[in-house]
Formats: structure tokens, sequence, C-alpha cells
């Protein structure tokens, strides 16, 4: 869901996120609890370099 080599953990998904479902790894970078996912596609839309793409 995450590409890690495009994520420059800018923190744009985890504020955008309505369900609180996105928080950054040990290396900064997007980890999406799919859990708690609701597949809104607002993270998705948000990503300002397109490293988030959902199932």
């Amino acid at each position: 869901m995450v590409n890690k080599e495009k994520c420059i953990g800018c923190g744009t998904c985890v504020a955008i996120c309505p369900v609180g479902a996105i928080s950054f790894d040990s290396d900064g970078k997007a980890v999406i609890d799919k859990a708690k996912c609701i597949h809104c596609g607002a993270c998705e839309a948000s990503c300002p370099v397109s490293a988030i793409k959902l199932d």
C-alpha cells in the first residue's frame, strides 16, 4: 500500500486520514493500519509523491 522508496515522510497522509490509520515506522515512512483503514482514498489523493496506492 505504501511504496517505501517513494515515501518522503511529509505527514500529509497522516494529517488527512479521517480514522487515524496512518503512522510512521522507525525509518520515518508511512505505514497504514489495514484494520483501521476504511479505503476512503484521501491519503492516496493527497500524497505529493504518489507513494500510496490502495488495493
